[in-house]
C-alpha cells in the first residue's frame, strides 16, 4: 500500500513539474500550448508515460507534440534536478486524443438534439 501512494505522489509532482518545465523552459518555437494531462507511471517507477493534449489546428498540434517528444530528454534532465527519487523514470510522451474525441461526441450529440428539434417542430405544425 506504501508503494502505491509514494507512486501517486511522485505522480503528481511530476505532472506539476513537467508542465512547469514546457511553460518555462522549452524555446523550441514548434511548441504551442499544450497541457500535460496525466502521467502513468507504474510502481517500480522505472518508465512514465507522459500524456499532453496540445491545442490550436491539427498542424500546430503536431508540431507541438513533436517539439515535446524531441525534448524528453531535457525534460527528464530537468526532473532529475527538480525531483529527488533514486531513479528517475524513462519518460515517453504521448498526444492524449481525449478531448479530441469529447469534442466530436458532443458535436454529433448536438447535431442529433437539433434534429430532433427540427422534426418535433416540423411534425407539430403539420
Amino acid at each position: 500500500m506504501l508503494s502505491y501512494k509514494r507512486s501517486a505522489r511522485i505522480r503528481e509532482l511530476m505532472i506539476e513539474e513537467i508542465s512547469d518545465i514546457i511553460r518555462t523552459e522549452l524555446k523550441d518555437p514548434r511548441i504551442g500550448f499544450v497541457t500535460v494531462v496525466d502521467v502513468d507511471l507504474p510502481e517500480n517507477l522505472r518508465h512514465a508515460n507522459i500524456y499532453i493534449s496540445p491545442m490550436g489546428t491539427p498542424e500546430e498540434k503536431q508540431r507541438t507534440v513533436d517539439g515535446v517528444q524531441s525534448a524528453a530528454p531535457f525534460i527528464r534532465r530537468q526532473l532529475g534536478q527538480r525531483m529527488k527519487i533514486k531513479f528517475l523514470p524513462e519518460l515517453t510522451i504521448k498526444w492524449d486524443h481525449t478531448a479530441e474525441h469529447s469534442d466530436k461526441i458532443n458535436k454529433i450529440i448536438h447535431r442529433i438534439h437539433e434534429e430532433e428539434n427540427k422534426s418535433s417542430k416540423t411534425g407539430g405544425e403539420e
